[in-house]
């Protein structure tokens, strides 16, 4: 891996995703900017699978769904943007979103490594029956990044509701 700290410090790479719980971008937002460190949020289409790898773009994709597939992707960028640049931006963070494609733990450790990321954020699984029961099919994002990556993770849970454990 080539030394980029003459470039500023190494980047954050925090996996969002629509409609997940806030204190995980909030905690790697926090994070880069104690750091004044770059963050480079990532989205993974898991409907699409991965064709080629370029660092300097979004991966290049092949979708399982082709015919509803650009303007989902659209939709979920736009909204993901606007949820990022609303808290980001107020802090002074320089950061990126990055629309991945494929298996989510596999595609943030491809960009964490291809970045020279310092750490990777990631959030729990959802609760509720329905994400557990996903979770056991597909397997704990966080929990793969943590048993292959050389890099530290850092995982957010999601803090419960008044009154509930």
């Amino acid at each position: 891996m080539p030394d980029d700290s003459a470039h500023g410090p190494a980047p954050l790479v925090v996996g969002v995703v629509p409609g997940q719980h806030p204190e995980v971008l909030q905690t790697a937002a926090s994070l880069a900017k104690s750091l004044a460190a770059p963050l480079i949020c990532a989205y993974v289409d898991e409907a699409s699978y991965l064709v080629e790898w370029d660092p300097a773009r979004s991966a290049h994709r092949l979708s399982l769904h082709p015919d509803a597939d650009d303007a989902r992707i659209r939709a979920t960028a736009k909204e993901l943007r606007s949820v990022v640049e609303a808290l980001c931006a107020p802090l002074g963070i320089d950061w990126t979103l990055r629309t991945l494609a494929g298996d989510p733990a596999r595609a943030i450790g491809r960009l964490a490594a291809e970045t020279n990321a310092s750490v990777i954020v990631v959030g729990t699984p959802e609760r509720g029956i329905g994400h557990r029961i996903s979770a056991a099919l597909n397997g704990s994002v966080a929990a793969w990044l943590s048993h292959h990556q050389e890099r530290p993770i850092l995982i957010v849970p999601a803090v419960a509701p008044a009154g509930r454990k």
